[in-house]
């Protein structure tokens, strides 16, 4: 029998331990990578919000969603929708920065599409509303690009402002 050996936490799941970039794509043992974003945190919105866009305002959107799905995971089940989205904003765009243009729009309109009962309501002082159309037009942008032949996005230049000031 050929056994395969793998990464484990400190509780015995399965855990791959291989450094990542910035955009949490593997990179080779030993390499020097980006710290993760440690799970299960558990964050008030205010917080859960701050460090979402301080890592999307960094180019890193796959970090950005591991704080959206915290709040996902262990907020009010009322509230699961909303950061579903956001981490699934934050995913689409990780696959778009990374060139994968038929995932990432994909991802970014099935994130706009779970904000859209958040509209109304601005949670948090969220602008979903701007959330959605900065999705929408950014999946747009990522298939016509595609198609013209053009590179991966960049992350830290298409990073939404989760909350627009207010006038």
């Amino acid at each position: 029998m050929d056994e395969t050996r793998r990464d484990r936490d400190g509780e015995g799941r399965a855990r791959n331990a291989r450094p990542r970039d910035g955009l949490g794509r593997p990179l080779p043992y030993g390499a020097p990578g980006v710290e993760r974003q440690p799970e299960g945190v558990v964050r008030t919105p205010e917080e859960t919000v701050r460090e979402a866009q301080r890592l999307l305002d960094a180019g890193m959107p796959f970090h950005a969603h591991e704080v959206f799905e915290d709040a996902w995971k262990s907020g009010p089940v009322a509230e699961r929708e909303l950061w579903r989205g956001l981490a699934q904003l934050a995913v689409g765009l990780t696959h778009a920065a990374r060139g994968n243009a038929t995932g990432g729009a994909r991802l970014l309109r099935r994130g706009a599409a779970a904000l859209a009962e958040s509209a109304a309501v601005r949670p948090y002082g969220i602008g979903v509303d701007g959330l959605i159309g900065w999705a929408e037009e950014l999946a747009a942008r990522v298939v016509a690009g595609a198609a013209a032949g053009a590179g991966p996005v960049d992350a830290a230049a298409e990073a939404p402002c989760l909350r627009p000031p207010v006038r």
